[in-house]
């Protein structure tokens, strides 16, 4: 999905030909004989890299036009998929709204799609799409089961989840004697100071470290552990992708913004709490190159697109959290104390964690993550770290130790 705007999908054709035949329902079928996922330790077999002229590309070799090819046929076929299986839905039910799950319910570029072809009036994507999540209709199914109703449904409007903020929290006090038994050095400063002294990092063009509350449920990093930058930066998606993430510079951020200053930076007509659709940057927002035209695969990259282009990808697209002062009060200060002082309400926000870890969960793995990368500002509930106040040891690169994602 990251990868796919800087290929062309030339391998379409091959794919409808060989590996998937796609039903007038949007069912399909796949030709199994090509991979290997249920019967070995790989998903694609010989007959697969035979089709596509190679095997799969090293995790660390330098990414080339072909994989961006092919990354761009199969979100096509993706696309394709998606939409003939909601179109068939909508014509079958006639219902107004439609839920997803799963795997491929995170594909967020799909999902925007879906939004906006009209074929229902809303759509509402479980954050914890994929296996996880499994445990969410397993205990909605049980409830059901026991006669339990949900009659506040209404009250909570379309997102009865309020940000999906499940997961453990951790009390202003414990949070001090977890710090100093890992021997940080951190200040205490009250709610309206401690947004200043962040804003004044992402002002400065410094990555931020932002654990506040309850964890996030889910794969994607909603405010409570994210790491955060300035998004009107031109280099802050490579800088964050090279010096903290450790991934390839390609790979797109989320812009997390107030919910009601969106529609002024977005062709936004809803709210999308879990970052899981894409929406175009407003075109008074844009900036356009000449250049851009010249430009092939990942060289598209060092163009800037908008005013916001560290979440602005080649498409003008951008993937949006929008941030509601009811269910993150303390995200949504941050964004506020930052557009009074910039003039703009989005952020960079992306989970807060190294390559081949989960996000961050403790206050010690976050200090752990803090100290194992370029972080350089560290928010833990009313805490404020600087690296360069610390006196523990710096613990070696996490790049050193994992794989590529």
């Amino acid at each position: 999905m990251g990868l796919a705007p800087y290929g062309r999908p030339v391998y379409l054709s091959r794919i409808h030909r060989h590996l998937v035949d796609i039903r007038p329902d949007g069912s399909f079928w796949l030709d199994q004989r090509y991979f290997t996922y249920c019967v070995g330790h790989g998903m694609t077999g010989p007959r697969f890299h035979a089709l596509f002229g190679a095997p799969p590309r090293d995790p660390e070799a330098p990414l080339t036009q072909r994989d961006m090819d092919i990354a761009a046929s199969i979100q096509a076929v993706t696309e394709e998929i998606v939409l003939g299986i909601a179109a068939h839905i909508a014509l079958e039910t006639r219902q107004r709204y439609l839920c997803l799950a799963g795997g491929v319910a995170l594909n967020c570029v799909a999902n925007g799609k879906l939004v906006r072809s009209g074929l229902f009036e809303d759509i509402w994507i479980q954050p914890a799409s994929g296996d996880a999540g499994g445990a969410l209709g397993a205990a909605l199914f049980a409830a059901r089961k026991a006669g339990e109703r949900h009659e506040n449904a209404e009250s909570c409007g379309s997102d009865m989840m309020q940000g999906a903020f499940l997961g453990p929290e951790y009390s202003q006090d414990e949070i001090g004697t977890r710090l100093q038994a890992v021997g940080a050095v951190s200040h205490i400063y009250s709610p309206e100071a401690l947004y200043e002294r962040a804003v004044d990092a992402l002002c400065a063009g410094e990555a931020v470290g932002w654990f506040q509350g309850r964890m996030e449920y889910g794969p994607r990093a909603l405010g409570a552990r994210s790491i955060l930058g300035d998004a009107r930066s031109p280099d802050m998606q490579s800088i964050l992708n090279r010096k903290v993430k450790h991934r390839e510079s390609f790979r797109p951020f989320a812009a997390a913004v107030m919910a009601e200053r969106a529609d002024e930076w977005f062709e936004i007509d809803r709210s999308s709490p879990y970052m899981l659709a894409t929406f175009d940057v407003r075109s008074e927002r844009r900036l356009h190159s000449d250049r851009d035209v010249e430009r092939e695969g990942l060289e598209r990259l060092a163009t800037v697109r908008s005013t916001i282009p560290a979440v602005t990808h080649v498409d003008y697209s951008s993937r949006i959290q929008t941030v509601h002062r009811d269910a993150n009060r303390r995200f949504w200060e941050l964004l506020a104390a930052f557009e009074r002082r910039t003039g703009c309400p989005a952020l960079i926000n992306t989970s807060f964690n190294v390559r081949g870890e989960p996000i961050v969960c403790t206050p010690e793995d976050a200090f752990r993550c803090f100290m194992g990368t370029d972080i350089e500002c560290l928010v833990i509930g009313d805490h404020l770290l600087r690296k360069e106040e610390q006196t523990a040891r710096r613990e070696t690169h996490f790049y050193d130790k994992f794989d590529l994602d």
